[in-house]
């Protein structure tokens, strides 16, 4: 086991928040690192872990990094969120071409192992689930409302259908399986809670939407780290390969009303908690024009979208998932962890309510948020209408 350790693992994608954080717990353990990604760690990591620039869209550029790796966690991905969920050309190069382009790197170069991160919403499309387990059959593709969790369901069957290839260079075969995890959320994370605060202070989170009683799932990253290094030694023969073939839910195992989860991160910057509900179908309807608008204009101006109908069911709509499995077969123990840390690593950084604004600014939030909501309304009915 004490060998293991000293293993050689490439994390493409590995210069985000999560790899870096994947990184540096696995070259505590005395392993070898190499960080494959289109642009250098965004925070610091040991000196001795390795960083290759490179694209995995472009199989001789993932070809030259496997070399002589024992594992790969293949985390690169494109199209999560926010305007980048529109760009489908690009989701479509990285997701599923640079899945290919992995997998065809481990077999044709001897890699044993390979860890996938996928995403819940690979059985999710909007339905309510609860409690759901791995036996849930993929979302059809068709039903899926954005491309990037079609192309991410996409990749992980051709991951999990790659297990067992016989490898090029001997009698081994290469072993995968995949994780799919919640939100991910921590100090630091610079994908989604900077956008959450940015709405924040801008006096743009006025509303919530969606039941109260809905509930969803996020995952902590340190928690999620701790699952990606199971899964892996899980794929060894040490593990008895346990984990190959094999897709696994990953979460902190707290279902959650997903407003509420933010709710000290509102107040601990200092601003109120919204007090006005909207119906989610209402919301859905703005996103919906909202992405039709980005079409229209985006070749022009590529605008942040408020919302995407994908984050609108993901934030509104009940879906969460039962860690059984992961417990089971990996030995996964999710410990438990709150927003403190990510409202100290935010206020630690100048963000924070400094003044409370004016009885006229707050009444013209509120004119204009009032205006927003019946222009979506009234902008609804010509397409009833037309029929």
């Amino acid at each position: 086991m004490e060998n293991r350790h000293r293993d050689t693992y490439l994390i493409t994608g590995g210069c985000g928040y999560f790899g870096c954080r994947l990184a540096c717990a696995l070259h505590k353990q005395g392993a070898r690192i190499v960080l494959f990604d289109t642009k250098p760690p965004s925070q610091e990591v040991p000196k001795n872990i390795v960083f290759v620039r490179g694209d995995v869209c472009e199989y001789a550029q993932v070809e030259r990094a496997v070399v002589g790796v024992d594992c790969v966690f293949h985390i690169a991905s494109y199209g999560m969120s926010g305007r980048e969920q529109l760009n489908r050309g690009l989701i479509e190069a990285v997701n599923v071409q640079g899945t290919q382009n992995v997998l065809k790197a481990c077999v044709e170069h001897g890699v044993p192992r390979l860890v996938y991160t996928s995403t819940f919403n690979v059985v999710f499309g909007g339905q309510v689930i609860e409690n759901g387990d791995e036996s849930l059959a993929y979302l059809p593709l068709h039903l899926h409302p954005d491309h990037y969790s079609r192309t991410k369901s996409i990749a992980e069957m051709a991951v999990l259908k790659a297990n067992g290839t016989a490898l090029k260079s001997g009698p081994e075969v290469l072993r995968t399986c995949a994780l799919r995890p919640a939100g991910i959320y921590g100090p630091g994370e610079q994908r989604h809670l900077p956008r959450i605060v940015g709405y924040i202070e801008r006096g743009i989170f006025r509303f919530v939407y969606g039941s109260p009683s809905s509930l969803v799932e996020f995952v902590h990253v340190d928690n999620l780290v701790s699952a990606h290094m199971l899964a892996a030694e899980a794929l060894t023969a040490e593990k008895q390969h346990c984990s190959a073939g094999q897709a696994y839910f990953i979460s902190d195992g707290r279902p959650v009303n997903n407003f509420e989860f933010f709710r000290p991160l509102v107040e601990g910057l200092g601003y109120p908690f919204p007090r006005l509900r909207l119906p989610i179908s209402l919301v859905y309807l703005f996103a919906f024009l909202t992405e039709m608008i980005h079409h229209l204009v985006g070749p022009f101006y590529d605008f942040q979208p408020l919302l995407t109908r994908t984050e609108v069911y993901k934030t509104g709509v009940t879906h969460y998932f039962s860690l059984a499995k992961a417990k089971a077969e990996l030995g996964y123990e999710p410990q438990e962890h709150n927003l403190d840390m990510v409202v100290q690593w935010f206020r630690s950084r100048g963000h924070g309510r400094k003044s409370h604004s004016s009885f006229t600014g707050r009444l013209l939030l509120d004119f204009l948020l009032v205006c927003a909501v019946v222009a979506v309304a009234l902008s609804f009915l010509p397409v009833v209408g037309s029929r």
